[in-house]
Protein backbone atom coordinates (compact mmCIF):
# COMPACT_ATOMS: atom_id res chain seq x y z
CA UNK A 1 0.00 0.00 0.00
CA UNK A 2 1.76 3.38 -0.83
CA UNK A 3 2.54 5.42 2.20
CA UNK A 4 0.15 8.59 1.19
CA UNK A 5 -2.74 6.34 1.27
CA UNK A 6 -1.86 5.03 4.29
CA UNK A 7 -1.50 8.20 6.06
CA UNK A 8 -5.12 9.36 4.68
CA UNK A 9 -6.77 6.40 6.42
CA UNK A 10 -5.20 6.98 9.70
CA UNK A 11 -6.11 10.31 9.74
CA UNK A 12 -9.83 9.65 8.70
CA UNK A 13 -9.38 6.85 11.46
CA UNK A 14 -8.34 9.21 14.09
CA UNK A 15 -10.76 12.07 12.85
CA UNK A 16 -13.82 9.58 13.61
CA UNK A 17 -12.72 8.47 16.49
CA UNK A 18 -12.02 12.16 17.89
CA UNK A 19 -16.11 12.62 16.76
CA UNK A 20 -17.25 10.05 18.12
CA UNK A 21 -15.53 10.85 21.46
CA UNK A 22 -17.00 14.10 21.26
CA UNK A 23 -20.41 12.98 20.69
CA UNK A 24 -20.46 10.32 23.59
CA UNK A 25 -19.30 13.04 25.36
CA UNK A 26 -22.37 14.88 24.51
CA UNK A 27 -24.63 12.37 26.06
CA UNK A 28 -23.60 13.14 29.46
CA UNK A 29 -24.13 16.34 29.17
CA UNK A 30 -26.93 18.51 30.26
CA UNK A 31 -28.29 19.24 27.07
CA UNK A 32 -28.18 15.36 25.74
CA UNK A 33 -31.00 13.11 25.49
CA UNK A 34 -32.46 12.15 28.62
CA UNK A 35 -35.32 9.41 30.22
CA UNK A 36 -38.62 10.89 30.87
CA UNK A 37 -39.01 7.98 32.98
CA UNK A 38 -41.66 4.90 32.50
CA UNK A 39 -44.46 5.55 30.00
CA UNK A 40 -48.13 4.44 31.30
CA UNK A 41 -49.68 1.97 30.50
CA UNK A 42 -52.78 2.64 27.96
CA UNK A 43 -55.96 1.41 29.71
CA UNK A 44 -58.65 1.02 27.18
CA UNK A 45 -62.50 1.88 28.34
CA UNK A 46 -64.49 -1.12 30.44
CA UNK A 47 -67.86 -1.48 30.00
CA UNK A 48 -69.83 -1.49 33.03
CA UNK A 49 -72.63 -3.87 33.81
CA UNK A 50 -72.70 -5.55 30.61
CA UNK A 51 -75.62 -7.81 31.08
CA UNK A 52 -78.13 -4.50 30.86
CA UNK A 53 -79.82 -4.42 27.78
CA UNK A 54 -79.44 -1.60 25.63
CA UNK A 55 -81.85 1.11 25.39
CA UNK A 56 -82.98 1.24 21.74
CA UNK A 57 -85.55 4.21 22.58
CA UNK A 58 -84.94 7.68 24.11
CA UNK A 59 -86.80 8.50 27.61
CA UNK A 60 -87.64 11.63 26.16
CA UNK A 61 -88.56 13.63 22.75
CA UNK A 62 -86.61 17.14 23.48
CA UNK A 63 -87.29 18.28 19.76
CA UNK A 64 -83.98 17.23 18.42
CA UNK A 65 -84.84 16.78 14.34
CA UNK A 66 -88.11 18.08 14.31
CA UNK A 67 -88.77 20.24 11.28
CA UNK A 68 -91.88 21.61 9.90
CA UNK A 69 -93.33 23.11 6.47
CA UNK A 70 -94.25 26.76 7.10
CA UNK A 71 -98.08 26.89 5.50
CA UNK A 72 -98.59 29.70 3.09
CA UNK A 73 -94.62 31.33 2.53
CA UNK A 74 -93.07 31.00 -0.47
CA UNK A 75 -89.70 31.69 -1.67
CA UNK A 76 -89.43 31.33 -5.54
CA UNK A 77 -85.78 32.43 -5.69
CA UNK A 78 -84.82 31.32 -2.40
CA UNK A 79 -83.73 34.56 -0.77
CA UNK A 80 -84.89 34.26 2.85
CA UNK A 81 -83.79 38.41 2.99
CA UNK A 82 -87.15 39.15 1.54
CA UNK A 83 -89.12 37.85 3.82
CA UNK A 84 -90.98 39.56 6.61
CA UNK A 85 -89.80 38.03 9.99
CA UNK A 86 -93.25 38.51 11.61
CA UNK A 87 -95.24 36.95 9.09
CA UNK A 88 -93.25 33.59 9.10
CA UNK A 89 -93.59 33.11 12.23
CA UNK A 90 -97.59 34.30 12.22
CA UNK A 91 -97.68 31.42 9.44
CA UNK A 92 -95.46 28.90 11.67
CA UNK A 93 -98.46 28.86 14.18
CA UNK A 94 -100.34 26.63 12.13
CA UNK A 95 -97.65 24.82 10.69
CA UNK A 96 -97.60 20.84 11.64
CA UNK A 97 -94.15 19.43 12.41
CA UNK A 98 -93.26 15.75 11.14
CA UNK A 99 -93.96 14.78 14.49
CA UNK A 100 -95.23 16.50 18.14
CA UNK A 101 -92.23 17.29 20.65
CA UNK A 102 -94.22 19.91 22.18
CA UNK A 103 -90.96 22.38 22.03
CA UNK A 104 -92.53 24.19 18.94
CA UNK A 105 -95.37 25.23 20.94
CA UNK A 106 -95.51 28.87 21.86
CA UNK A 107 -97.28 29.65 25.61
CA UNK A 108 -100.87 31.40 24.74
CA UNK A 109 -99.58 35.34 25.24
CA UNK A 110 -96.66 35.15 23.27
CA UNK A 111 -99.08 34.11 20.55
CA UNK A 112 -101.58 36.98 21.41
CA UNK A 113 -98.50 39.32 21.04
CA UNK A 114 -97.44 37.51 17.82
CA UNK A 115 -100.30 38.11 16.19
CA UNK A 116 -100.85 41.65 17.39
CA UNK A 117 -97.23 42.16 16.06
CA UNK A 118 -98.70 44.86 13.23
CA UNK A 119 -101.01 46.95 15.28
CA UNK A 120 -98.72 46.53 18.32
CA UNK A 121 -95.11 46.41 17.50
CA UNK A 122 -93.57 48.17 20.62
CA UNK A 123 -94.78 44.17 22.08
CA UNK A 124 -94.09 42.21 19.21
CA UNK A 125 -91.86 39.88 20.68
CA UNK A 126 -90.30 38.72 17.45
CA UNK A 127 -86.13 39.94 17.24
CA UNK A 128 -84.44 41.05 14.09
CA UNK A 129 -83.96 37.80 11.50
CA UNK A 130 -80.33 37.21 10.87
CA UNK A 131 -78.92 34.96 8.06
CA UNK A 132 -76.26 32.69 7.47
CA UNK A 133 -75.48 29.67 5.26
CA UNK A 134 -76.00 27.10 7.72
CA UNK A 135 -76.55 24.28 5.78
CA UNK A 136 -73.57 24.53 3.32
CA UNK A 137 -75.90 24.78 0.07
CA UNK A 138 -75.01 28.19 -0.82
CA UNK A 139 -78.63 29.68 0.10
CA UNK A 140 -78.88 31.78 3.41
CA UNK A 141 -81.05 30.45 6.28
CA UNK A 142 -83.18 32.83 8.42
CA UNK A 143 -82.51 33.06 12.24
CA UNK A 144 -85.30 34.19 14.23
CA UNK A 145 -85.91 34.78 17.98
CA UNK A 146 -88.87 34.95 19.64
CA UNK A 147 -88.49 36.55 23.15
CA UNK A 148 -90.74 34.48 25.89
CA UNK A 149 -91.98 34.84 29.25
CA UNK A 150 -89.35 34.86 32.31
CA UNK A 151 -86.60 36.21 30.24
CA UNK A 152 -86.06 32.68 27.74
CA UNK A 153 -85.81 32.76 24.17
CA UNK A 154 -87.10 30.58 21.56
CA UNK A 155 -84.36 30.12 18.79
CA UNK A 156 -85.65 29.31 15.08
CA UNK A 157 -83.73 28.66 11.95
CA UNK A 158 -86.11 28.02 8.54
CA UNK A 159 -84.44 27.12 5.31
CA UNK A 160 -85.52 27.90 1.47
CA UNK A 161 -86.52 24.38 0.02
CA UNK A 162 -88.52 23.86 -2.57
CA UNK A 163 -89.66 27.59 -3.67
CA UNK A 164 -91.36 27.19 0.26
CA UNK A 165 -89.66 27.67 3.68
CA UNK A 166 -89.33 24.80 6.41
CA UNK A 167 -88.26 25.28 9.72
CA UNK A 168 -85.33 22.73 10.81
CA UNK A 169 -84.56 23.99 14.18
CA UNK A 170 -86.52 25.08 16.95
CA UNK A 171 -85.57 25.41 20.67
CA UNK A 172 -86.02 27.26 23.89
CA UNK A 173 -83.93 28.30 26.86
CA UNK A 174 -82.87 31.16 29.13
CA UNK A 175 -79.90 32.16 27.29
CA UNK A 176 -76.78 34.23 27.68
CA UNK A 177 -76.17 34.59 24.04
CA UNK A 178 -76.88 33.08 20.82
CA UNK A 179 -73.76 33.27 18.54
CA UNK A 180 -73.05 32.06 14.71
CA UNK A 181 -69.36 30.22 13.57
CA UNK A 182 -69.12 28.76 10.92
CA UNK A 183 -72.19 27.18 10.38
CA UNK A 184 -72.82 26.39 13.45
CA UNK A 185 -75.67 28.01 15.96
CA UNK A 186 -74.02 28.14 19.66
CA UNK A 187 -76.00 28.84 22.74
CA UNK A 188 -74.80 29.71 26.54
CA UNK A 189 -77.23 28.51 28.71
CA UNK A 190 -76.75 29.00 32.60
CA UNK A 191 -76.19 26.45 34.60
CA UNK A 192 -77.28 25.56 38.21
CA UNK A 193 -74.20 25.18 39.61
CA UNK A 194 -72.58 28.43 40.59
CA UNK A 195 -69.91 29.67 37.73
CA UNK A 196 -70.41 27.15 35.27
CA UNK A 197 -72.34 27.58 32.05
CA UNK A 198 -73.68 24.85 29.23
CA UNK A 199 -72.73 25.42 25.43
CA UNK A 200 -74.49 24.08 22.96
CA UNK A 201 -73.97 23.88 19.14
CA UNK A 202 -76.33 22.82 16.24
CA UNK A 203 -75.18 21.89 13.29
CA UNK A 204 -76.95 20.89 10.04
CA UNK A 205 -77.49 17.39 9.14
CA UNK A 206 -78.02 16.31 5.87
CA UNK A 207 -79.12 12.85 6.64
CA UNK A 208 -81.88 14.65 9.41
CA UNK A 209 -82.17 17.62 7.47
CA UNK A 210 -82.62 19.09 10.29
CA UNK A 211 -80.41 21.14 13.12
CA UNK A 212 -79.10 18.86 15.50
CA UNK A 213 -77.21 18.98 19.00
CA UNK A 214 -73.72 18.23 17.93
CA UNK A 215 -71.87 19.38 20.73
CA UNK A 216 -73.64 20.18 24.42
CA UNK A 217 -70.92 20.62 27.00
CA UNK A 218 -70.70 22.21 30.37
CA UNK A 219 -67.79 24.96 30.90
CA UNK A 220 -66.49 26.73 33.91
CA UNK A 221 -66.84 30.41 33.14
CA UNK A 222 -63.68 32.40 32.62
CA UNK A 223 -63.05 34.44 35.97
CA UNK A 224 -63.01 37.93 33.71
CA UNK A 225 -67.29 36.96 32.80
CA UNK A 226 -67.87 35.45 36.14
CA UNK A 227 -69.76 37.53 38.15
CA UNK A 228 -68.16 39.89 40.91
CA UNK A 229 -69.82 39.84 44.82
CA UNK A 230 -70.82 43.24 45.60
CA UNK A 231 -69.26 45.17 48.25
CA UNK A 232 -71.44 45.16 51.73
CA UNK A 233 -70.38 47.37 54.72
CA UNK A 234 -73.69 45.68 56.87
CA UNK A 235 -72.05 44.05 60.39
CA UNK A 236 -72.45 40.52 60.94
CA UNK A 237 -75.09 40.21 63.32
CA UNK A 238 -75.17 38.07 66.34
CA UNK A 239 -77.37 35.47 67.67
CA UNK A 240 -79.46 33.89 65.65
CA UNK A 241 -80.88 34.42 62.16
CA UNK A 242 -82.88 33.72 59.33
CA UNK A 243 -82.38 31.27 56.67
CA UNK A 244 -82.68 33.37 53.58
CA UNK A 245 -84.39 31.69 50.49
CA UNK A 246 -83.03 28.74 48.78
CA UNK A 247 -81.54 29.27 45.63
CA UNK A 248 -83.25 27.24 42.59
CA UNK A 249 -82.34 26.32 38.98
CA UNK A 250 -83.63 28.63 36.04
CA UNK A 251 -86.97 27.68 35.02
CA UNK A 252 -85.11 27.99 31.55
CA UNK A 253 -82.71 25.34 32.25
CA UNK A 254 -83.74 21.85 30.54
CA UNK A 255 -84.91 19.67 32.54
CA UNK A 256 -82.35 16.93 31.52
CA UNK A 257 -79.81 19.60 32.55
CA UNK A 258 -81.02 19.94 36.43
Amino acid sequence: MHPHHRVQRRSAAALGAVVGAVLLAGCGTGGGLRSAGATPTAIGPARLWPELPPASAAPYDYGEGETAHIPGIEVPDGDVHRLDPVAVVQAGLKARPNRSSGTAGLPADTVRHIVACPTEPASCPVLQPYFRDLTGDGKDEMVLGIRLPGRQLSVRVYMPEAGGLTRILSTADAVISVDLAGRDLIMRVPSAITGYEYRTAWSWDGRQRAMLPTRDEILRIPASRAPQPHPTTARPTTGSTTAGPTATPSVGVSAERR
